[in-house]
């Protein structure tokens, strides 16, 4: 089936993912990066003892001191880093900002490394070099002559560190305001604001070791071989010991179905491969919650049915009544449900919803995974809480080889929020940054990703500070996005590579090169370490090995340092002793937060600790003191039930995806070789019935518009048609292509995450042909 165009082509691959061909994509890579042998070392350091955090995902390693665990995404997150090219001054003063604007995001990555900073001058439409003290005192000056501290907002991505980012929230919140939009926003937003409810904490309740003992894994939502491709390692030995791996996404992918472990010399030599999942679910986009809920409601049924015969119940009886309330509730409002309605809405068989039932109930210990394919919907947080009943049915939380696992994406996304990256902090949280630092903290909840950006557009926020990440890229409703950031009167961005938000700035303009995580970071003489926590709040110090891509970088701890010492001052807090000593920064954390007791010490020991997560432990912190059921409907007035009644089965959902040679909106290169497609990114997979349905066939061009209630025209133009195992009424993409379909408006209720996997779409015949 192999279909070509006049940039690329479209052809199935038939091998396992990760094995030969992840070691062959991991050489273009460091070759397309031009790393030298000299660098190379830097591969066998990741998650070492005396080397670096990869910079890569959060998936946690073995205790941090195992050894070299091959990873194709941290492979190339590191080469991005190590490469040997360079975006010299030399490189602006060549080409104007709107010659750069007309480049791919691809084409401005492999600009390679920022070396010096930059000011944007409107004169000639070109970055120019300006001195560090310069910069500084430009941001000062802007900031102090708001009239408003919640004028400026306070981006965060989380690639930026514990120490960068809790120095960052004091600044900020001495300055005054709570403004913390941060990549949480965008992704697993769900999780943190749905399972306080249920369970009392938003993170996960399984550590690694879990994987070894639990019977049955069910992974909704997620792509491990693209995005967490060292989990493979896991889910692998999961499935040679028989445990039970059940898939539960629209996409069958590659990576689930069948993994060549690099790390084999058997797999590798005799080219074989582990089957990965027993069971493939694929249910519609947007159904998930009902797929669950059909789920938990077989579960009561056929416990009223053991009851009813005397055989032993399938509810865990004891768990429920010693730890949960609201049991009672939410047992009825299963029993009301309608079976026509659960099957409706998740797009999923009887049979098959029978058969993952059945793999539930028979096993001892279930971990449920998920990704961002749960979380970016509009009824995100009541899936995430849906989930979390189901485990407490059975008294899978807080149990040795079972718990909910929440598997994030940037590698300290967690530990940034942890810290106190949050617009919406408590007010335990603020009471003891008072106490111990002496101010008032501002105690308003702050904008978010999506209101921070209608703020810009308002003209209420005029200010925009971005401590790492391509917010330009990453947010959805690209031209409202980039009108609001137009406005303001100052951007700033600290980074390591050019992105497209370096080129869609305000008035004023900063871009602020720092150093990578694989650098050595030395601090007054002193190699610095930083500490990141991973999805399973694991907290290890990481020390980078690299030397410097440029004399001129600084830490991100230490621009952090600087802004705030340009801006406020040192009166209250001496910002350069703690650039100076990253040391005194965790004594701070320590004093803010209790469980970080004794941190320094304890972070120095091999694989560093973990972090408490009371839930693990069957402690509930929520109001009742217990973990609580709760009951949500079947929500059949949404913007895509709406728009479907207008438009009937033309009506498609779009979900937006990565590519494998993507991670997050960083473009290593142009193929998504697990899904057949090479040397393109503007594709639409389609299932076949839908192509023939709507009279398009498989290469044909077509232009993509969103529908939504606002009047506002939406369309991304000139993509590819690829047929594709998709449930029918679906349809995939990649971001940041196609962002600009998600309507800034729609946003996950209670979480307020852009619904960017549930998105309302018509295909239309191509205007303009091929574009590229």
């Amino acid at each position: 089936m192999s279909k070509k165009d006049n940039t690329g082509h479209i052809a199935p691959y038939p091998n396992p993912a990760g094995g030969w061909g992840a070691l062959k994509h991991v050489a273009l890579q460091l070759y397309r990066e031009r790393v030298g042998a000299a660098r190379l070392g830097t591969l066998l350091s990741q998650n070492q003892p005396n080397g670096f955090d990869c910079p890569g995902c959060a998936w946690p390693d073995r205790a941090h001191t195992s050894t070299f665990e091959f990873c194709e995404n941290g492979v190339k997150a590191v080469a991005a880093e190590a490469t040997s090219k360079r975006a010299r001054p030399a490189l602006f003063a060549g080409h104007t900002v709107a010659q750069l604007m007309e480049q791919s995001d691809y084409e401005l990555e492999q600009h390679g490394r920022l070396t010096d900073p930059l000011v944007y001058d409107s004169a000639s439409d070109k970055y120019l070099p300006i001195a560090w003290d310069d910069a500084f005192a430009l941001i000062a000056r802007h900031l102090n002559q708001l009239d408003d501290p919640n004028q400026a907002a306070f981006y965060t991505s989380g690639r930026a560190s514990n120490e960068a980012a809790f120095l960052y929230q004091l600044f900020v919140r001495m300055y005054g305001t709570n403004n913390f939009p941060d990549c949480s926003n965008m992704c697993h937003e769900a999780t943190s604001r749905g399972l306080p409810h249920t369970v009392g904490i938003g993170k996960g309740t399984v550590t690694l070791d879990d994987f070894e003992l639990a019977d049955a894994i069910l992974i909704f939502g997620q792509n491990p071989a693209t995005n967490h491709p060292r989990m493979m390692g896991e889910l692998r030995e999961c499935a040679r010991r028989g445990a039970a791996i059940v898939s539960i996404n629209p996409l069958k992918e590659r990576g689930l179905q069948r993994f060549q472990d690099p790390q084999s010399p058997g797999e590798m030599l005799l080219n074989s491969s582990t089957h990965i999942s027993s069971m493939f679910v694929q249910p519609r986009l947007g159904g998930d919650f009902a797929l669950i809920k059909a789920v938990a409601k077989r579960v009561v049924e056929l416990d009223d049915e053991a009851m009813s015969t005397g055989r032993p119940r399938v509810l865990d009886t004891d768990f429920i009544a010693a730890h949960t309330v609201g049991f009672h509730d939410f047992a009825r409002d299963l029993r009301g449900e309608s079976w026509h309605v659960l099957l409706e809405e998740s797009g999923v068989e009887r049979e098959q919803i029978e058969r993952l039932t059945h793999t539930y109930i028979n096993s001892g210990r279930v971990i449920a995974c998920w990704g961002m394919g749960l979380t970016q919907h509009k009824n995100s947080v009541a899936t995430i809480q849906m989930l979390s009943n189901l485990m407490m049915m059975r008294g899978h939380i807080g149990r040795p080889g079972a718990g909910l696992c929440p598997v994030r994406g940037h590698s300290n996304v967690q530990g940034d929020r942890t810290v106190g990256i949050e617009e919406q902090p408590t007010a335990a949280f603020l009471d003891r940054l008072q106490a111990v630092f002496g101010f008032e903290p501002p105690r308003h909840h702050g904008h978010d990703v999506v209101s921070s950006i209608q703020a810009m557009i308002d003209g209420r926020l005029k200010v925009f500070i971005g401590l790492g990440g391509n917010f330009a890229s990453a947010t959805p409703d690209t031209e409202l996005t980039w009108q609001g950031l137009r406005q303001c009167e100052l951007t700033v961005h600290v980074a390591t590579k050019l992105n497209r938000s370096h080129l869609v700035h305000g008035r004023d303009a900063l871009i602020l090169p720092t150093l990578g995580r694989t650098e050595i970071d030395l601090q007054e003489g002193v190699a610095q370490g930083v500490t990141v926590e991973d999805s399973m709040s694991m907290v290890h110090i990481s020390y980078g090995i690299n030397q410097p891509a440029s004399p001129n970088l600084l830490s991100e701890t230490a621009i952090v340092a600087r802004m705030a010492e340009a801006t406020l001052g040192s009166a209250k807090v001496d910002w350069r002793a703690r650039a100076a000593n990253y040391a005194l920064i965790r004594d701070d954390i320590e004093k803010v937060f209790d469980d970080f007791y004794d941190y320094n010490e304890r972070v120095s020991r091999p694989g560093g600790f973990h972090l408490r997560v009371a839930s693990r432990e069957r402690e509930w912190v929520t109001p009742s003191g217990k973990a609580q059921f709760l009951v949500n409907v079947v929500d059949r007035d949404t913007p895509i039930h709406r728009a479907r009644a207008i438009h009937g089965r033309r009506l498609l959902t779009m979900m937006t995806t990565r590519s494998h040679d993507q991670y997050n909106t960083t473009i290593y290169g142009l193929d998504d070789r697990y899904r057949g497609v090479f040397g393109l990114r503007r594709v639409v997979f389609i299932n076949k019935l839908d192509m023939d349905m709507l009279g398009f066939k498989a290469g044909d061009h077509v232009d993509v518009s969103s529908v939504w209630d606002d009047g506002v025209e939406r369309r991304a133009k000139g993509f590819l048609l690829v047929e594709y195992d998709i449930p029918r009424g679906c349809v995939g993409a990649y971001y940041p292509e196609t962002n600009p379909l998600v309507p800034l408006t729609s946003v996950a209720v209670g979480a307020g995450t852009p619904t960017s996997k549930s998105i309302p779409v018509l295909l239309h015949p191509a205007q303009n042909g091929v574009q590229p």
